[in-house]
């Protein structure tokens, strides 16, 4: 969890408003699932995309694509309907195993956040109940069936 923490204490810090989805906040809700990466999602303005931007690239993150905050928010509905792309991923050159994608197909808007004390981080993760909804529109299998854990729980 030592990447989980640093990378949302880093959020924190820079005031982002952010929610841990994915297979960590599966995890973190309580039922069983593995993953590595880390997906988060954002209220989608320019301070938040900008602001998490620094925070990553400040804790020695960068970008996988030739793009900045800016770029993301000015042609998110052409990178989406387009070429596919649905996270801004970010990773750690010195530890390959340190992956960050910023869902750009969500917007944290409106949503429940619920914290969770980690470490000596608080971090933010989404509702179970917003979290069934995202991983319901998606329809991946791997998010039917965290739909079907988060259910039982």
């Amino acid at each position: 969890m030592l990447a989980l923490t640093r990378i949302c204490g880093a959020l924190e810090q820079a005031g982002v408003r952010y929610a841990v989805v994915g297979g960590h906040a599966v995890a973190l809700h309580g039922a069983v699932r593995g993953t590595v990466d880390i997906d988060i999602v954002l209220s989608w303005t320019q301070a938040s995309l900008v602001n998490a931007e620094r925070a990553l690239t400040g804790i020695g993150l960068v970008s996988r694509l030739p793009i900045a905050a800016d770029d993301i928010l000015e042609f998110r509905d052409e990178y989406i309907q387009k070429r596919k792309l649905i996270a801004w991923n970010f990773y750690n050159p010195k530890d390959l195993s340190e992956q960050v994608d910023i869902v750009i197909t969500y917007d944290l808007k409106g949503k429940r956040t619920k914290r969770i004390d980690l470490e000596d981080t608080s971090i933010r993760i989404l509702s179970k109940a917003d979290l069934i909804e995202m991983k319901r529109k998606s329809g991946r299998p791997q998010d039917k069936e965290d739909v079907m854990a988060l259910e039982r729980l």
